[in-house]
């Protein structure tokens, strides 16, 4: 009994200590500053991600099971241009080829989700494993090992299996609006950590779990398409988090002694800027803008439980809308205390920042995640934006970012699993100078960030190939790799950004100013050989489709 009094004294004096360093960070401090030359620590990973639903295509092939993105995707205006992933980047098919690009690059690591659906066609355990699936991932596995690139597999990137005896498994259960999913994806998890445990040492539960909530439940944007504004965004998140500590407990107990492994998650985190730096109102906002998007995961595994300004907001509003309780769930004390410190490490997918004020939203005003937290997004219009709508490049929101996460968690082993930029447009042109300016100014922020004392131990450029893009279709490419999607076979072409990107990650950093200097014009220049041969191999597709669309000519034979 003693023993377990000072140990609960302890964990309040950590938590103590963590809230009292988050006041450390300093809303007022947000220069850029010059670019700062240097290189990485030691042993620092480079990598490059994907995900399974984006990339494999093979969506109904070898046993594989439907997935809510399936059937969203299928469904007529959904999707832009009625896209779907049936069969995006053929990855299923392509596993040789893209570790070949990956070896070429001389990436550290490779980060990929692993479809639930695919090893467990009816997402239950009980009912049946595929084994198909399973040797798929075993040898994509072996073969990154078998190329020294270490796996880093993401377990959910959203595609939650679809069907299940007959009926729909988000009907039946509702998907993450049900606290069963979290028995579930623990068997799911499991089975990977059985299956793959003995090679894979990098574990991340869920990919950005805030779009699977908003856009999946709140807005409707995303599978599975539900618009249950005001508390679907905020239950769907109460779920993933219990599911998050549930698989983290399961790898603690069972599985870590033997395969020495770690289990994180990745969070997408935008930054929020204050508008007026010196307006304690927009500081306020901007510090609400963060705790809702990123704070809202976060907190609950590092502190256990929702950031306090979360609970006022969403607790005051429910009040005022005549609601007997808040429509942001609650932890037991006993939940409290199981979430709370179930992250190895924390994966952070960056991609932008936006400025911040004050905007008050009535009481009376519909119920919604977005009107909760009382605040407007504003961005610069003079913010570079090749792509996409939401994407302006801002870098010194990344340090930013990390600096924060540093002080208010506790400075966490970090890895950063996201971060690159798109451009829309069904482009041919693979000189994407633009794309090596964001990397520049991105990783460098980033090595500012570590110089300063965050612990970040690894980069993941966001993508290794052009690929589906959810409700976006094929009209945004992120990838350092251009895909041919008209072409049967989905040829792969190195945009210029691959040599760029592969110039940093030999350097590990940016050593001298003569030397990077040298890199841009080096990569545009390769990039010449590569749009000649994609060119070529475009006008052959349009001969072939020419031809093949020509009206046949039959011999005439005379009547005997």
């Amino acid at each position: 009994m003693l023993q377990h009094s000072v140990l609960r004294i302890c964990q309040f004096l950590l938590l103590a200590l963590c809230i009292f360093a988050s006041e450390d960070f300093d809303w007022t401090k947000n220069e850029m500053g010059s670019f700062q030359y240097g290189t990485f620590p030691s042993g620092f990973s480079w990598g490059a991600g994907s995900s399974a639903y984006q990339t494999e295509g093979a969506w109904d092939k070898d046993g594989k099971g439907k997935s809510i993105w399936d059937v969203f995707s299928h469904k007529r205006g959904k999707i832009h241009l009625n896209d779907t992933g049936d069969c995006s980047c053929e990855g299923y098919h392509k596993i040789k080829d893209d570790i070949a690009l990956m070896k070429d690059m001389k990436l550290n690591h490779y980060l990929f989700s692993i479809s639930w659906p695919r090893i467990l066609p009816s997402g239950i355990k009980n009912d049946y494993i595929n084994d198909k699936g399973i040797e798929h991932y075993d040898n994509l596995i072996n073969m990154l090992l078998e190329n020294r690139i270490t796996p880093i597999v993401t377990l959910y990137h959203w595609d939650l299996p679809q069907i299940k005896s007959k009926k729909f498994l988000e009907e039946k259960y509702g998907g993450w609006q049900n606290a069963s999913m979290v028995n579930f994806f623990n068997d799911f998890a499991n089975l990977c950590f059985e299956r793959f445990g003995n090679r894979v040492k990098y574990w991340i539960t869920f990919n950005n779990p805030w779009s699977v909530a908003v856009e999946g439940y709140e807005t409707g944007e995303h599978a599975p398409g539900l618009k249950m504004r005001g508390t679907g965004a905020y239950n769907a998140a109460h779920n993933i988090i219990k599911a998050h500590a549930k698989v983290w407990h399961t790898y603690n107990a069972q599985w870590r002694n033997k395969q020495k492994g770690m289990v994180g998650i990745s969070l997408s985190a935008d930054w929020g800027e204050p508008v007026d730096i010196t307006n304690q109102r927009d500081i306020e906002a901007a510090e609400r803008y963060v705790q809702f998007y990123f704070g809202w995961f976060a907190t609950p595994l590092f502190h256990g439980d929702y950031p306090q300004i979360m609970k006022d907001y969403i607790g005051r509003k429910s009040a005022q809308q005549g609601l007997s309780s808040s429509r942001l769930p609650t932890f037991s004390p006993h939940e409290k205390s199981y979430v709370r410190g179930t992250c190895d490490f924390l994966g952070i997918s960056h991609f932008t920042t936006s400025y911040i004020t004050l905007k008050n939203f009535p009481s009376n005003h519909a119920n919604s995640y977005f009107t909760d937290h009382d605040l407007a997004e504003l961005v610069d219009p003079q913010w570079p934006d090749p792509g996409s709508e939401w994407l302006y490049s801002v870098p010194l929101g990344f340090r930013r970012l990390l600096s924060f996460v540093k002080t208010q968690y506790g400075d966490p082993v970090i890895y950063v699993t996201g971060n690159g930029v798109s451009e829309k447009m069904m482009c041919t042109e693979l000189c994407d100078d633009w794309r090596m300016q964001y990397l520049r100014d991105y990783i460098n922020e980033m090595l500012k960030a570590v110089k300063d004392g965050v612990n970040v131990k690894g980069y993941t450029a966001w993508s290794l190939l052009d690929k589906f893009e959810w409700d976006e279709g094929y009209s945004e490419r992120f990838g350092l790799h251009y895909v041919d999607f008209g072409s049967k076979n989905k040829p792969r072409y190195p945009k210029a950004s691959v040599q760029y990107y592969k110039r940093i990650i030999s350097s590990n950093g940016f050593p001298n100013q003569r030397e990077i200097e040298s890199w841009k014009r080096k990569a545009l220049e390769t990039c010449t050989s590569s749009n000649q041969l994609l060119a070529a191999a475009r006008r052959k597709s349009k001969e072939n489709k020419a031809h093949a669309d020509m009206p046949k000519v039959w011999p005439v034979h005379d009547e005997v």
